[in-house]
């Protein structure tokens, strides 16, 4: 059984800087791409970052400059710094991976971890 660990998020005010983290446990073959989604109250879910297994990191347009992706491979542990925080990055980020078994994959999801960025 696979099982997605978020922690990190909290209340922060806007300017500030809060560091996620996904912690991927189970019996793992593979780990291939990660990412960062959030969904703010009333809104779709939608993609804030991607990390490949080789590192390479796309970025919403809205997080740019602001927001960093990064993995740690021997932990199998996905991060996601943000730094000056506004209001509008108010959500549940919740952390996904494409993890390979022999012959097949399967995306996971994390549970949740809710950021709120007071003006």
């Amino acid at each position: 059984q696979v099982q997605l660990v978020e922690s990190g998020g909290g209340l922060v005010q806007a300017g500030g800087s809060l560091r996620l983290s996904c912690e991927v446990h189970g019996n793992i073959f593979r780990i291939n791409a990660m990412g960062w989604y959030r969904q703010a109250p009333g809104k779709q879910r939608e993609l804030v970052a991607t990390i490949s297994s080789s590192s390479s990191t796309t970025y919403a347009d809205s997080v740019k400059g602001r927001f960093t992706i990064s993995r740690d491979n021997a932990k199998n542990t996905l991060y996601l710094q943000m730094n000056s925080l506004k209001p509008e990055d108010t959500a549940v980020y919740y952390c996904n991976a494409e993890i390979m078994f022999p012959g097949r994959r399967y995306s996971y999801w994390g549970q949740g971890t809710q950021v709120t960025v007071s003006s």
